[in-house]
């Protein structure tokens, strides 16, 4: 038999493992796995376990999620020996990192729900601390991913769960490999799997690259003892990604080695956050740092930035209410502090601090500011620096401030450079859209639309005079075309957007104009507006406006009110959230304005709010996952055009797949600009997605790969082999993506591709038969080329086929005459064919129809008499499945419900419990196995998707 690539993959990298310092050691099973442990152990630890001792360490060790395990893997582990006395073992060495014992070995086999067997595992000490999955060369390192996370679920906990010890996964089909941190399954997304890079951040991809470098014995245990981080709040480790490990090598050498200061341009969406919070834990470390102080220019980033940090390290914080406070932290034993520059302002400028503060003159205090373009460039930078005479100065930017686009103030012009001297890492935003760190952006200028008799189009030029771009009908026409085009851009809400305008005027007779379009029935678009009452409120001690000089070459004028007026209006527009979401915020003082500035974010990044309209808040330093459309009528340019830009482009999932930006202003020249500062111009086409012809196009291409290998849709049941099925999967695939792409453009029609919808349609229910075909033989326990393929259903699945859409459909094919009932009936079987969620209900839905829907008498009653129906065939589908597997019905009725409540599998003792006979150890697994499919399956027929709003 010849060997297969994968082994061959697999073979040549244990060979070169070993020539970086690991030895190879043979570990079949549990048993050699659990021997090499305890002899690892001794030698890393200089001493000799008794089989007593290991018992107690096992024992030790073995409890709790990855997440726990990791707080094990960092600590001691207590034993008393035979002697009575009590001793400790390290797992690993984490300040000399590169004194640990690095083993490798493959094919390891364990047996949990499934037997599996690994591919290459890396130990550490003797525990399984990286695991690597190979693919061969061609096929989707998805396909890697998906393996680990079944793993996961069948083996990985077997045992005395050694090795839910694993920190980093490395997936590779020897041209692409990535590697990511070890998280419960539902955290893992393979958008947060990373290449690895070198410091100018060119990718090392090729496995044999990347193994010279990640997998040296001292760089991964460093990636596990300083770069691991363990998220509490969330119970998930991050691994940083390897723009985020130099820009905090650089700092922390710069720190160590000199007193200069530096800064780090990553771009906006890359996540900084991580970054400076590693950076300053690993500071607070070096004996010669008195204290890190990280400073934010906003009040709500105070307290965003403080929640953040104690999510990663709990406690490592506490918030600066007041100066006061900052003043006791300051003179304190706090190591790290998290303050607004204005509040550290006040603490250097107020007599009634100073006598505390100067204690601290000459003390080694490192500064890191955050978005450090907005807030140094008044004259608090000086003072800052002039206060404390050995204090260093960090920055961290998405957008630098360079000379083209820096504001003038008191100092002349100044720069990022100018302030923080060196740049100690670059990483900019075509670094990120290439490693799919943030997402391109979609760009329509909607005065540029071919005319089509469907299409809205505004006739906006490169036009500036207030008189005509705030003219009624203009501002109508546009309040018309989001209304009309707001499903589309968000993919029928399941993002949401913000809409930034030129003044609180405007914003004004916008919102007026929706509030009165919604009260007239002509939409249901949940709106929101936030605007300042006071051009920076905050800590009552604080001195100085600190109103953002420089920001204004990037925004139109920070707007204050120009009379109560406009108050009034704000006043009148939180009474309508109010109304909407049942609060109570006002204007009338700046606590509750506060709240209501939060609760709003909060309602923004859960897509409770459609669309918020803003003049310059929430369009830098605002990050919702969620949100992916930006309407635009106002001037934007520079860093301010970048960063509101940016607010669309965080990654997600395969649905959102660009951030839209609809300007409703000629901004094209001023987003070339941007782009050309802060990337270069050559690079537009990486950051800008391609016009709609372009996606036109390449759709065509792609139908005509997909009917090279199934020329009708019935051939699809003829494809010869599982391998043929994978590539017509794949070529499916690449359609419904271009699809998703193609359906956000306003002037999106399949009349403009080679393919119809019907035909679409159809093809995509053969493809739901594969993904059934593939769920099914996993369920049999068959091996299937199938089983790890992602089939990206959530492109698929449409939020707007529940059953309140059917039950609509149902009362209209009700009062539909005879010829047009059986077409209506028709496309409603297709339509639940075609919705993965919906496909289980259909042979109940076309019994209402066949059986049901004659016998009502009134259109009207369809809801009722449905979820009769439904309720009648639901409790017996739930009196067969006690029938048949011979369970208790009440209990059964119970693990039910705890299953929708935790959305977890029930647990084998639950099941057995159910049963009215026990059976004999050897059936339990299968029966245990075959009953929770069977829950599973209820759930997805009878409840998901079903639940009537």
């Amino acid at each position: 038999m010849t060997t297969q690539p994968e082994q061959i993959l697999e073979n040549n990298l244990v060979a070169q493992l070993e020539k970086l310092g690991y030895k190879k050691v043979v570990i079949k099973e549990e048993k050699d796995l659990l021997a090499n442990l305890k002899s690892q152990l001794e030698i890393h630890n200089k001493t000799t376990l008794s089989d007593s001792d290991f018992k107690q360490i096992l024992n030790f060790i073995n409890k709790g999620n990855v997440f726990e395990r990791a707080k094990i893997l960092r600590d001691r582990v207590p034993y008393t020996n035979d002697k009575g006395e009590h001793k400790t073992v390290e797992l690993i060495n984490q300040i000399h990192w590169c004194q640990n014992e690095f083993q490798v070995t493959q094919q390891v086999t364990m047996e949990g729900k499934y037997k599996n067997r690994y591919d290459v595992t890396i130990l550490i000490n003797g525990l399984p601390l990286v695991q690597i999955e190979l693919k061969r060369r061609g096929l989707e390192l998805k396909e890697a991913f998906n393996q680990t996370n079944r793993y996961e679920r069948h083996s990985y906990w077997a045992g005395h769960g050694l090795f839910q010890f694993i920190q980093i996964f490395v997936i590779s089909n020897g041209v692409n490999s990535k590697y990511y941190a070890n998280s419960p399954i539902k955290a893992r997304s393979f958008k947060q799997t990373f290449y690895w890079s070198d410091v100018e951040n060119k990718l090392n991809t090729q496995l044999a690259t990347f193994t010279d470098i990640f997998l040296e014995p001292c760089h991964i245990s460093k990636m596990i003892c300083k770069y691991v981080v363990l998220n509490e709040s969330q119970k998930i480790l991050m691994v940083l990604r390897p723009y985020q490990f130099y820009a905090v090598e650089a700092i922390i050498e710069r720190v160590k080695s000199t007193t200069k200061y530096g800064y780090i341009w990553h771009t906006t969406g890359s996540g900084k956050t991580l970054t400076s919070f590693k950076t300053a834990q690993i500071l607070t470390n070096l004996p010669n740092v008195h204290k890190v102080v990280f400073v934010v220019d906003r009040r709500d980033l105070d307290y965003q930035t403080t929640k953040e940090f104690n999510s990663f390290s709990k406690g490592s914080i506490d918030g600066t209410n007041n100066t006061n406070t900052l003043v006791k932290q300051m003179v304190g034993d706090n190591k790290l502090i998290v303050t607004t520059i204005q509040k550290l302002n006040t603490a250097i400028s107020k007599k009634r601090y100073l006598s505390r503060m100067e204690t601290l003159n000459d003390k080694r205090i490192v500064f890191i500011f955050d978005e450090c373009h907005r807030s140094q460039f008044g004259k608090t930078h000086e003072v800052i620096k002039n206060f404390f005479t050995n204090c260093q100065m960090f920055g961290f930017t998405g957008t630098p401030i360079f000379e083209k686009n820096a504001g003038t103030n008191e100092f002349g012009k100044r720069t990022t450079s100018m302030l923080f001297d060196k740049i100690l890492h670059k990483y900019v935003i075509t670094d990120a859209i290439r490693d799919e760190n943030v997402l391109k952006f979609s760009i329509e200028y909607i005065s540029t639309f071919k005319k089509k008799d469907h299409i809205l189009d505004i006739d906006v030029e490169a036009i500036d005079e207030a008189e005509v771009m705030n003219a009624p009908e203009r501002l109508n026409n546009i309040t018309d075309y989001i209304i009309t085009n707001h499903n589309r851009k968000t993919h029928s809400r399941e993002f949401t957007s913000i809409f930034a305008v030129s003044s609180i005027d405007t914003l004004i007779e916008y919102y007026k104009l929706f509030h009165q379009k919604k009260e007239d029935g002509n939409h249901n678009l949940r709106l929101a507006t936030i605007f300042s009452y006071q051009a920076n409120e905050d800590d009552k001690d604080a001195v100085g406006n600190f109103i953002d000089d420089e920001f204004l070459i990037a925004a139109e004028p920070q707007t204050e009110y120009g009379n109560q007026h406009s108050r009034d209006y704000l006043e009148d527009f939180i009474g309508h959230y109010n109304k909407q979401f049942s609060t109570n915020f006002t204007t009338k003082d700046s606590k509750s304005f506060y709240n209501y500035y939060n609760d709003v974010a909060k309602r923004v990044k859960h897509k409770q709010i459609d669309v918020l309209l803003v003049v310059n808040m929430f369009l830098t330093g605002f990050d919702s996952k969620s949100l992916n459309t930006l309407y635009v009528d106002k001037n934007l340019k520079y860093h301010g055009l970048i960063q509101a830009y940016s607010r669309t482009n965080r990654i997600l999932n395969e649905l959102k797949s660009q951030g839209n930006i609809v300007c409703f202003r000629n901004l094209k020249g001023a987003t070339d600009e941007a782009i050309s500062l802060f990337s270069n111009i050559n690079a537009k086409d990486e950051i800008i997605m391609q016009p709609y012809e372009e996606y036109v196009a390449k759709f065509n291409q792609a139908f005509i790969a997909l009917l090279q290998i199934a020329p009708t849709v019935n051939s699809v049941n003829d494809l010869p082999s599982e391998e043929e099925e994978l590539e017509f999967i794949k070529a499916f695939r690449e359609l419904m993506r271009l699809k998703n792409v193609l359906a956000t453009f306003t002037e999106f029609d399949f009349v403009d591709l080679s393919m119809d919808e019907q035909n679409f349609e159809d093809y995509k229910s053969k493809y739901l038969d594969l993904y059934d075909k593939a769920k099914s033989a996993h369920l049999k326990e068959k091996v299937s080329i199938l089983q790890d393929v992602d089939f990206e259903l959530e492109l698929i699945h449409r939020d707007e086929i529940n059953v309140t859409y059917i039950l609509k459909l149902l009362a209209k094919l009700k009062d539909a005459d005879v010829e047009e009932q059986d077409k209506q009936k028709k496309a409603i079987l297709e339509l639940l064919a075609g919705d993965a969620q919906m496909r289980s209900k259909r042979e109940l839905i076309e019994r209402f129809i066949q059986e049901n829907l004659p016998n009502i008498e009134d259109s009207d009653n369809v809801p009722d008499e449905f979820a009769n129906y439904w309720s009648i065939e639901r409790m017996a589908a739930i009196e067969n499945l006690s029938i048949e597997e011979n369970l208790n019905s009440e209990k059964l009725q119970e693990v039910i419900g705890n299953y929708l409540f935790t959305e977890k599998a029930p647990l084998r003792d639950e099941i057995i419990g159910m049963l009215n006979e026990k059976p004999s150890l050897k059936e339990r697994k299968t029966i245990a196995e075959r009953v929770t499919e069977k829950i599973i399956g209820f759930v997805e027929t009878f409840i998901s998707g079903i639940t009537r709003p």
